[in-house]
């Protein structure tokens, strides 16, 4: 494939000056975190495992785990009308705030980042409460993103110091997510290097793989993208940006309801592509679908596949080869009124790409998407 750089392993993995062990959680800000709680739980099978707000001590606030598999997403709603919390809200609606990185030493992360040009949001802290203490600093990235570094290596808590634990979920129905593969970014006309050299300079990332606007386009709009990977590749951030095009692209439409640069979607990993979308359509998660001739030839572009092609049709679940192996993807609907977040789920069979072959499929399903809201 075209613009492969090398891969994250052989990228300054003698010198990883930001060791990461993985993806910690992703907070959302959100108008009713406990309403946002019941539908990950109640749609993507996801279990309430910790909460904390007044009833714990935390005033200005309510925070809601759930969890399923490693996927770990807190979603938080402000309790006063003004402030940070509700000032996001207002702007970009129901979105992700912070990225949390699980690392073994918070404080080494944050003056290693902030060295090299990292913006301090919050600096390195302690909490504390029975079950141990756990570290935690923040640094902004695009637009009112912000990566949060999370050392619990001594915490046994159920989440973090101020949180406490949920009873046994009597709602959650578990659809098979066992982690986070990758979170992509969309920023500004010309940003996407900008950013690229961020996580290259700042935070030690490789660049994992390259599209330009000959592998992302259709017959109307067009974007750019780059990954780029941390040392060891278990934490994945493509970055995309506009190309020109004859109309409106979806990471315009994005940009325009989102209010700014933030994650587009979030990619969640499972063994079992057909049960786990099976169940979350059943469920009531809406996908996008591409048009049936898509699995005309389906064996003859991507070859020998384990998976019945009808099952696949059925659901809508695309499939790619690299030389490595295949994948099988498929996208959300935007999971917001406004089009903004959305999901995809992803079971790779030894392929390490994005779907590059699918990538016209996909988004000409999402220009019809935007035609029926009048953004195309």
């Amino acid at each position: 494939m075209p613009g492969i750089a090398e891969t994250p392993n052989q990228v300054r993995s003698e010198q990883d000056f930001l060791p990461l062990n993985g993806t910690d959680h992703v907070e959302f800000y959100v108008g009713n975190a406990r309403q946002a709680a019941y539908y990950y739980r109640a749609a993507f099978g996801m279990s309430l495992v910790a909460y904390r707000g007044p009833e714990t001590g935390t005033r200005d606030r309510a925070s809601y785990v759930v969890a399923q598999g490693k996927v770990r997403l807190v979603l938080t709603t402000p309790l006063e009308p003004g402030g940070t919390m509700a000032d996001h809200i207002r702007r970009h609606g129901d979105g992700v705030k912070a990225i949390a990185l699980w690392v073994d030493d918070a404080e080494a992360a944050w003056r290693e980042t902030t060295r090299r040009g990292a913006v301090t949001v919050e600096e390195p802290a302690l909490w504390k409460d029975e079950h141990g203490e756990a570290r935690t600093a923040s640094i902004a990235v695009y637009g009112d993103t912000i990566h949060t570094f999370v050392e619990r290596k001594n915490y046994a808590g159920p989440f973090l110091p101020g949180y406490r634990a949920a009873g046994p979920d009597t709602v959650a129905r578990p659809v098979g997510l066992l982690h986070i593969d990758h979170m992509v970014g969309n920023v500004g006309w010309g940003e996407m290097n900008r950013w690229v050299e961020f996580y290259r300079d700042v935070m030690g990332f490789g660049l994992y793989q390259h599209f330009d606007d000959r592998d992302i386009s259709t017959e109307y709009s067009a974007l750019m993208s780059k990954v780029m990977a941390n040392g060891n590749g278990r934490v994945k951030f493509p970055i995309n940006e506009p190309a020109e095009g004859r109309k409106k692209s979806q990471i315009e439409e994005y940009l325009e309801f989102y209010g700014g640069p933030g994650v587009q979607h979030i990619a969640m990993a499972t063994h079992d592509i057909i049960g786990t979308v099976s169940r979350l359509r059943d469920q009531g998660v809406e996908f996008l679908r591409v048009p049936g001739t898509y699995y005309e030839e389906l064996q003859g572009r991507v070859g020998k596949i384990e998976e019945p092609v009808e099952r696949l049709a059925e659901l809508g679940i695309l499939v790619d080869r690299d030389e490595e192996g295949y994948m099988l993807q498929i996208f959300t609907r935007p999971v917001e009124d406004r089009p903004t977040l959305f999901y995809e789920i992803i079971e790779r069979k030894g392929s390490r790409s994005f779907g590059k072959g699918n990538f016209k499929a996909l988004f000409e399903a999402i220009e019809r998407e935007q035609a029926l809201r009048g953004n195309l």
